[in-house]
């Protein structure tokens, strides 16, 4: 191996280490500024300690896990188009807030699928 292959290996490293922190460091900005997320990521937290009392299966912690991983993927899919909207129009636009409503609304039903399934999973292994 030369001294550019070397060089060329830091480089995309780098790259890649950079692409990381830039990925966290956008989570924790939408967690600090985003009232939704901080409460999806309660809920989470919450769903999780029920899941661990309740000892729900296998099946259920992963199909919980990607209910938690696409709610908080499309809240933040929702905070960039909603960011990015205020970009373009800073005034008051009747397109953009369609756009904004009907990216919220798009959180809105991967909440409640969410919620439904999370109902499913749990309510019978409540004892009333």
């Amino acid at each position: 191996m030369n001294l550019n292959s070397k060089k060329n290996i830091k480089v995309k490293t780098k790259k890649i280490v950079n692409s990381f922190k830039y990925a966290f460091n956008g989570l924790f900005t939408a967690f600090k500024t985003e009232r939704n997320m901080k409460i999806h990521i309660i809920i989470m937290l919450l769903v999780i300690i029920m899941g661990i009392l309740l000892k729900i299966s296998l099946l259920e912690w992963i199909i919980c896990i990607i209910l938690f991983c696409i709610v908080i993927a499309g809240e933040l899919f929702n905070t960039v188009i909603e960011t990015v909207v205020d970009m373009i129009t800073p005034y008051k636009n009747e397109k953009a807030k369609i756009a904004k409503d009907i990216s919220a609304s798009g959180v809105l039903v991967l909440a409640i699928g969410s919620a439904i399934i999370g109902l499913i999973i749990f309510v019978p292994k409540i004892n009333f």
